[in-house]
């Protein structure tokens, strides 16, 4: 009783384990091909995976969480405030400070900015803070055998989680990660974990589990593959100047159009900025808390939907960068005045991060 009590209470920290029987999914066709396909390759020893699945069960805690996921069940003004926190502004800026060297490789080898970077570990995990509680291998074989919205993606996971066990040592018993079968400090899905994950430290192992810096290479090897363009814009806030804007908007995850036709149908940057004409964008809309916000998306903006198919997700990702970039600009400001000839201010180290354009938690 006392350990159930517990568990309630630091439900965050508890191991999640499916609550039916272990070993249903071996009655399942559909699994008897995942197993025959990886003996034919010779992945696995005959019986191996028979063996590994008696010990697997359905999560039903799993496919409650997959049918009501915050991005489209929420409005963006109740959406933002769970990432746009003061806390994670200040343990981003911690993270920071301690892989500030490894960040800028980052950038150097892939053209991602540090304060991208940190935003999507602030996102998913808390900077590792969060890594998921769910046994991943009952994850997957749930929404892969009894998810059909989505069960050939689920299923293709699962065969690339049990390929990814075999090249990186995983014990598939115990390795956890999110409802949806994403691992380590940056989420990635097994196949992207095999496609795009890489040994940034050098050591010989991808290690997205328990390696910050391998986590962090990955990220930004991540968003080059999938087509960030250095330098170029995100997003930018739009006003409306005619009232065709509606025609415009999209839901598409892409660049429908350009900024030219855009301004046409109503819709223009509110700052002025370096933006072409031409440029590939697209309109969308927000319900924010004062009612519909308009932004112009980009390419690079789009790029941080691969990570997760929702523009509220992106947005939120973004403006975390935002928030991060500033408050490491003003950090790195007080240092540049404290260590002054002269001066009497406190120590960067001292001083409190400036979150203040963050919401309170």
């Amino acid at each position: 009783m006392l350990k159930s009590l517990l568990c309630a209470f630091i439900s965050s920290f508890c191991m999640h384990t499916p609550a039916s029987a272990t070993g249903e999914f071996l009655a399942y066709e559909e699994l008897r091909g995942v197993i025959e396909q990886l003996e034919r390759d010779k992945a696995y020893a005959p019986g191996e995976l028979d063996a590994l699945f008696a010990q697997v069960g359905r999560d039903e805690g799993v496919l409650k969480a997959i049918a009501r996921p915050a991005e489209s069940t929420k409005e963006w003004k109740d959406y933002r405030p769970l990432f746009m926190t003061s806390e994670r502004v200040e343990k981003g800026l911690a993270f920071w400070d301690e892989h500030a060297d490894t960040l800028a490789r980052a950038e150097a080898t892939y053209g991602v900015p540090p304060e991208m970077v940190l935003a999507i570990l602030g996102v998913e995990t808390r900077y590792g803070g969060n890594k998921g509680r769910n046994r991943v291998i009952d994850a997957l074989a749930t929404l892969g055998f009894d998810y059909p919205p989505r069960a050939p993606f689920f299923r293709k996971e699962l065969r690339e989680f049990l390929l990814l066990a075999k090249e990186n040592g995983l014990d598939p018993l115990t390795t956890y990660g999110s409802y949806a079968g994403a691992m380590g400090y940056p989420q990635f899905m097994p196949s992207s974990w095999r496609k795009l994950a890489v040994d940034f430290d050098g050591d010989g192992r991808r290690d997205l589990i328990n390696n910050p810096v391998d986590a962090i290479g990955s990220i930004a090897n991540y968003f080059k593959a999938n087509g960030w363009k250095t330098g170029e814009p995100v997003v930018a806030r739009a006003r409306i100047v005619t009232q065709d804007y509606d025609s415009v908007i999209t839901k598409d995850l892409a660049t429908m159009t350009t900024l030219d036709e855009i301004a046409k149908k109503g819709l223009v940057p509110r700052e002025a900025g370096t933006y072409l004409a031409q440029e590939p964008a697209s309109a969308i809309r927000l319900q924010g808390e004062s009612g519909g916000e308009f932004w112009l998306a980009f390419t690079n903006f789009y790029v941080i939907t691969k990570y997760n198919r929702s523009t509220m997700y992106a947005m939120a990702a973004w403006q975390l960068s935002q928030e991060l970039k500033a408050a490491r600009e003003a950090q790195l400001a007080r240092a540049a005045v404290a260590t002054a000839p002269g001066s009497t201010e406190p120590a960067a180290a001292d001083a409190p991060p400036d979150a203040a354009a963050a919401p309170a938690d």
